[in-house]
């Protein structure tokens, strides 16, 4: 699997992930505000995909902030590679690329009530990664609820 800086061509394959969590995160691939936002964070050189030699682009992450706070602002793995180390990997290259210690990383992922909590398994995989859950965020366009994690970097 390869990890590089996102391409304006690859904004296909950001939709395609973005059509795979639409029932989780609320409409993506119809939404001009997605693709401007994908677009934005490519042209900043703030988007990462990961790249399978089988199956073509399986995962993308838009990333943002200045020291001491950075943002995933949205990160996705395809279905079928979930649980192989491409979330991982993206998350890896965007601290290396992007953060400069120290500094704090943080995401809004799905709250502990939302069905996207288990079936995607967002908050363990943070988890796993050292983020620890903080306050509740602003409920998803889909009406779910979210939650606030954090990581420090030092």
């Amino acid at each position: 699997m390869i990890i590089r800086l996102a391409q304006e061509q690859d904004l296909t394959g950001f939709l395609g992930l973005a059509a795979q969590v639409e029932d989780w995160f609320g409409p993506m691939v119809e939404e001009p505000g997605f693709h401007r936002a994908v677009r934005d964070h490519i042209r900043r050189a703030e988007a990462l995909v990961a790249v399978s030699p089988d199956s073509g682009l399986v995962g993308g992450l838009l990333f943002g902030g200045e020291a001491p706070a950075y943002h995933v602002h949205w990160l996705v793995v395809s279905e079928s590679v979930r649980g192989t180390g491409a979330g991982r990997a993206l998350m890896a290259e965007a601290t290396r690329r992007f953060v400069r210690e120290p500094g704090l990383i943080e995401v809004v992922t799905f709250g502990a009530d939302h069905p996207g909590a288990v079936a995607s398994g967002a908050r363990v995989f943070y988890e796993r990664l050292g983020f620890v859950p903080a306050e509740a965020a602003e409920p998803g366009p889909e009406g779910g609820s979210r939650q606030v994690y954090r990581r420090p970097v030092t």
